[in-house]
């Protein structure tokens, strides 16, 4: 049976990857990395001391010059290498994201095929980076405009995209010359493990590429070490508010892609079949632990006929969703990566019902598929009667919890989406130009979807955001990315 093919078999001590090597961590404090979904312990992970962090600083430091001097097209070439390995170890990868995080495995493949994506475009680098220049800016004077790396890069990873949301930034690094460090989320770090191997196999040298598991104290140092030139982040508001200031007073550049509220806004016009499958998938999703889930689900219109079929149609088919153990080919949502997510989604369900809004779908009592401990796991949630000044409505919940409401028109709609604090994504689901035109001309969001409900981008253009979803200048992925990774150099030419 599928459900039996777990790739890892029994529990690892993981190490640091510092300058070409696997380091084992002089470190007394080690956390276990749990399967949501067996509550089986797969990893003991170290929360690496200020040395060990410290030393990948410095071997990314020491690797730099030499990195930067190898030409673009050889450092491509690694790149090529990786994304052959990342294929040929496509499905291992895939199932290991799965049981560290819970997700289902078709939602794992899906993570690996976008994360194999950026290495793809990140390998066009010798176009990318290209500069620009103007002969005659004055007579026999000419200008350069030259895209140059700076040094040395961290990433402080989330735990819901565990092998893609690194991969955001690390090719484009790699690739423009830069070296790195990363720290994966200590919650699920296997992954970062896998694709570390890879990169050495591939034959990025000793130094270039390191990493170092921790938490807090790891990411405090990554962000002040002077040899850092920048931090990108993935997270929480909270988190991500502290990041940026601490990069800001270290003077680091940053990009910092935080938390959400998204809302997917049904037109009367709308396609019903298609918009309850785009529905479904935003909303319950990698169990609703991802930045463009679905949030706020408002109908607009005054027609009760049109609400109910979609209404009706919502719930029946949330009902259905199976719930179990991600690597069984028929589940279709998996568990809640750890046990405060659970805690948290209930909360916010209880909150929910106090404020008075009518809990439709109740998923805290879970039902699984298969004989499996139900700690992790929580069912979907649909709330009804719901308005934008409910607790619900206005925080991000981050699990697979859908809240109903209702606007007289679309200018009620956009006005509810920009009055949050948020701004990563929106989506409206309708048949009009004109109406799709004014959603995306006056909704202050960085991802709009037109009968999309994942607003993912792809590789080659930047992952936006705004408001409190997102803090920076350039953002991670496409040029954004390449961009962010190098500094622009002017060089004025006259010869006599």
């Amino acid at each position: 049976m599928a459900i039996l093919e777990e790739p890892i078999k029994e529990v690892q001590e993981l190490e640091n990857f510092i300058n070409g090597e696997w380091v084992k961590s002089e470190s007394q404090e080690f956390k276990d990395v749990i399967n949501p979904a067996t509550q089986k312990v797969l990893a003991k992970v170290p929360m690496s001391t200020q040395q060990e962090v410290t030393a990948a600083i410095e071997a990314a430091q020491e690797a730099f010059p030499e990195w930067r001097r190898t030409a673009p097209l050889s450092r491509v070439r690694c790149l090529f290498r990786l994304k052959e390995l990342l294929e040929e170890n496509f499905e291992e990868l895939s199932r290991v994201q799965t049981m560290e995080h819970g997700k289902t495995i078709d939602e794992s493949r899906g993570e690996t095929r976008r994360g194999i994506e950026m290495v793809e475009v990140a390998t066009g680098i010798p176009s990318l980076m290209m500069g620009q220049n103007l002969e005659d800016i004055a007579e026999g004077i000419d200008e350069y405009l030259i895209y140059q790396p700076l040094g040395v890069f961290t990433h402080i990873a989330p735990y819901n995209f565990p092998f893609m949301v690194p991969l955001w930034y690390t090719p484009f690094a790699l690739a423009t010359g830069n070296t790195f460090v990363l720290k994966p989320s200590p919650r699920d770090p296997i992954s970062q493990v896998k694709l570390a191997e890879l990169i050495d196999e591939a034959g990025i040298p000793p130094g270039v590429y390191n990493v170092v598991h921790g938490h807090v104290d790891a990411a405090q140092l990554l962000m002040e070490h002077p040899y850092v030139k920048g931090v990108t982040f993935v997270g929480s508001t909270t988190v991500g508010r502290e990041v940026y200031k601490k990069s800001a007073a270290a003077y680091k550049r940053s990009v910092v892609q935080m938390s959400a509220k998204n809302f997917l806004v049904v037109m009367p016009d709308a396609d019903v079949p298609s918009t309850i499958a785009a529905l479904l998938t935003s909303f319950f999703g990698n169990t609703g632990q991802r930045c463009l889930s679905g949030a706020n689900l408002v109908v607009v219109g005054e027609d009760e006929g049109f609400y109910n079929e979609l209404r009706n149609e919502f719930l029946e088919a949330t009902s259905k969703i199976r719930v179990g153990y991600g690597l069984d080919e028929a589940i279709q949502m998996g568990p809640m990566q750890g046990l405060d997510g659970v805690e948290r989604t209930k909360k916010y369900i209880d909150i929910g019902l106090e404020e008075g809004a009518k809990l439709v779908i109740d998923g805290r009592t879970p039902e699984i598929a298969g004989d499996y401990p139900a700690d992790y796991f929580i069912n979907p949630s649909v709330f009804e009667d719901v308005s934008p000044d409910m607790t619900i409505a206005k925080e991000e919940i981050f699990g697979p919890v859908a809240n109903i409401l209702r606007a007289k028109d679309l200018d009620e709609a956009i006005t509810m989406i920009n009055n949050s604090n948020y701004g990563n994504a929106a989506s409206l689901f309708t048949r009009s130009g004109p109406a799709a035109r004014d959603f995306q001309y006056r909704v202050d969001c960085g991802n709009i979807g037109i009968n999309i409900g994942i607003v993912a981008p792809m590789a080659f253009f930047p992952f936006s955001g705004m408001k409190d979803s997102f803090y920076g200048i350039l953002h991670g992925q496409g040029r954004d990315a390449i961009r962010f990774f190098t500094e622009s150099k002017i060089s004025i030419q006259r010869w006599f």
